[in-house]
């Protein structure tokens, strides 16, 4: 049954292409910060590596929601690596396993990248599409990844 919920279908529908696209990219940083976590190694080890389970575990919560919000909209979020992978605007970097302060960059980078996105389709989730409650959602998940990339530069200070 469709949600009934003052939003047309072709909105829902751009809206909805906007949250799965979300989603695949914070299912990508959520696998790659539970990366981080297992791979780090060197100075600050025992910090970084919990530091790193502190990150992915709110990820965690942060996919779920996302995927819950697409449901509440009354259509269905991806669930295939392979769908992830094909709409992510996230990077690849496995090399960059090997330095921790590589390692953190590329996480900023990511959160970045998230933080952009968001900040770009908040205006017309809200005005064009009429979804006032996506755009509330969104809000507070662009507020999360700055204070999660806030958290992460704070480790590369000198």
């Amino acid at each position: 049954m469709k949600a009934n919920i003052a939003i047309s279908e072709e909105n829902l529908q751009e809206v909805t292409l906007f949250l799965n696209r979300l989603l695949a990219n914070e299912y990508v940083l959520y696998t790659k910060t539970r990366g981080a976590h297992w791979n780090i190694e060197g100075p600050n080890f025992i910090g970084l590596h919990e530091f790193f389970k502190s990150q992915y575990e709110a990820l965690d919560t942060i996919v779920d929601d996302v995927a819950e919000r697409i449901r509440a909209l009354g259509h269905y979020a991806i669930g295939l690596l392979k769908e992830f992978i094909g709409i992510t605007d996230m990077l690849e970097n496995s090399d960059q396993f090997g330095n921790q302060k590589q390692i953190l960059q590329m996480l900023i980078n990511d959160h970045e990248t998230i933080i952009r996105i968001i900040r770009t389709e908040i205006a017309p989730v809200a005005e064009k599409y009429r979804d006032l409650g996506t755009a509330d959602f969104v809000t507070g998940l662009l507020e999360q990844h700055e204070k999660m990339a806030w958290m992460l530069r704070a480790h590369l200070k000198d």
